[in-house]
């Protein structure tokens, strides 16, 4: 009977904030964009206040990852999504053509249903707040139970924020009691116009079925492929820095490591010399047991641990203290081959192959196992293996010489900064694109007439009698003098 209560009060809960959210982004529809930047602003300034604070709790409820990087996470979800939106015209009228007689003008989706995860709960609840509000809209949160406090925290901060902006709260809000029932209620209630789903596969799908407009995003698992023209010292070093970035929790860093097979012992010993731990077959086959449950999910207990925590959990008493990754050597992809998995943790898979189009082939089998559309990171000089690797790879974001984790959420690189990273069609998600501000709103067209019926019908060639007397004569043309003009073109140039 108790577990019945507390569904059906969480259940109540959601309707009453979305009531409430609905309000509140009506009161928001009636502002300018300059009132709208201030709301987005204050936010991003309280994020950036509370930044420490919020990422103690953070390690504190979930015990994922590394405080000083999520420090970081909240200070980029804040003043780093800040800086890039702050100038986007997001409100009215976007743009005029008076030449084509277009108008467009911006419309809010309305009330957006925003799925946090336990991975990086505090800085997704700041850039989904800012993202939300800035296109017009109001947000509720439906959280990781296991993160729930420190979600609510940073609702908390964000809310006063708002009001300390002159804005109504309630733009933002978050479910107190998480429940399954009450996200299941969120997702379909009537005036949820959209949900914007970051977590687990379950979850994504579930959002996508449930007959409301969605934003969802498929796991990571991208290959990072050392070519022999990198600076390796400095590649590895990116690799190292991605993967060790609070504990590798974040979606887009390095799962696994592929090389030609001639420059296997160079990397495995720069790797070596910067801190990586490779295990010997029987240390692999132990780890690799450990990884993965026995449905073949991936097991939570690796999650945002360090290799220090993941040795004693997984009983490998070889591993150095100072260990900053584990590697293992792998051949295979899929069912059997735990490491070719997302693992969101210090862990790498080591892969070869006989040349870069042998190495193009296996990244393409890695992401179509898990990760299609998500992420794929690459270090070399050669302008051509990024144009051939680019032509060919199921992934949306293709990251040359930065550490993946970062570059892919645009921290080092000029993305849109984000912690919803879009996999397209071939990952089954609605976008390809990092998620920022104009995914979460339409577009309304105002297009000004600028021929009549008579005019197409004039247009349209008369071939009545087999010849199409108002289209242009071919054997008029001389076709020798074009070639032997273009021809001299190519000349010149």
């Amino acid at each position: 009977m108790k577990l019945i209560d507390k569904d059906l009060m969480s259940m109540q809960e959601v309707r009453e904030l979305v009531e409430s959210a609905k309000e509140a982004q009506q009161e928001l529809t009636r502002m300018d964009q300059a009132q709208v930047d201030r709301i987005v602003k204050s936010i991003a300034d309280a994020g950036v206040r509370n930044a420490k604070r919020l990422a103690q709790m953070a390690q504190e409820d979930t015990g994922f990852g590394v405080v000083d990087d999520k420090i970081i996470k909240n200070v980029f979800a804040s003043r780093g999504v800040y800086e890039h939106i702050k100038d986007m015209k997001t409100i009215g009228e976007l743009r005029r053509d008076e030449e084509k007689g277009l108008r467009v003008i911006a419309v809010p989706v309305g009330v957006i249903a925003g799925l946090i995860p336990s991975t990086n709960p505090t800085s997704t609840a700041l850039y989904k707040a800012e993202i939300a509000i800035k296109s017009g809209n109001a947000i509720v949160f439906s959280p990781h139970p296991t993160a729930l406090r420190c979600i609510l925290e940073t609702v908390k901060v964000i809310r006063q924020a708002i009001a300390e902006a002159g804005a109504n709260e309630n733009l933002v809000s978050c479910i107190s009691i998480p429940t399954m029932e009450a996200t299941s209620s969120l997702m379909h209630h009537r005036d949820i116009a959209l949900i914007l789903a970051t977590g687990g596969s379950a979850m994504v799908k579930a959002a996508y079925s449930s007959g409301t407009p969605a934003i969802g995003v498929g796991p990571g698992n991208g290959p990072a492929y050392l070519e022999k023209t990198c600076d390796l010292p400095l590649a590895v070093k990116r690799i190292m820095d991605s993967e060790t970035f609070d504990n590798g929790t974040i979606c887009a860093s390095e799962q696994s490591i592929i090389c030609d097979e001639d420059m296997a012992a160079a990397v495995q010993a720069e790797m070596e010399r910067q801190g990586a731990y490779f295990l010997d077959e029987n240390e692999r086959d132990q780890l690799g047991r450990f990884i993965l449950r026995a449905n073949g999910t991936m097991n939570p207990e690796i999650v945002g641990k360090s290799v220090r925590t993941i040795a004693e959990l997984a009983h490998l008493d070889r591993v150095p203290k100072d260990a900053r990754v584990l590697v293992a050597k792998e051949t295979g992809v899929g069912r059997g081959h735990p490491y070719s998995n997302e693992k969101l943790g210090p862990i790498l898979a080591f892969y070869t192959g006989t040349d870069y189009m042998d190495v193009c082939d296996k990244v393409c089998t890695i992401l179509h196992y898990e990760g299609a559309g998500h992420t794929f990171s690459m270090h070399t000089k050669d302008e051509k293996i990024v144009d051939y690797f680019a032509k060919r790879v199921p992934a949306s974001r293709i990251m040359v010489n930065t550490p993946s984790a970062l570059g892919g959420i645009g921290a080092t690189t000029n993305l849109q900064p984000a912690l919803t990273l879009g996999c397209g069609a071939v990952g089954g998600s609605a976008t390809s694109e990092n998620v920022g501000p104009m995914q979460l709103l339409n577009l309304r067209y105002v297009a000004y007439g600028r021929k009549e019926l008579d005019e197409i019908r004039a247009e349209i060639p008369d071939c009545s009698d087999g010849v199409c007397k108002n289209s242009v004569d071919l054997s008029e043309i001389d076709i020798d003098e074009i070639v032997k003009s273009v021809i001299a073109k190519l000349k010149n140039f």
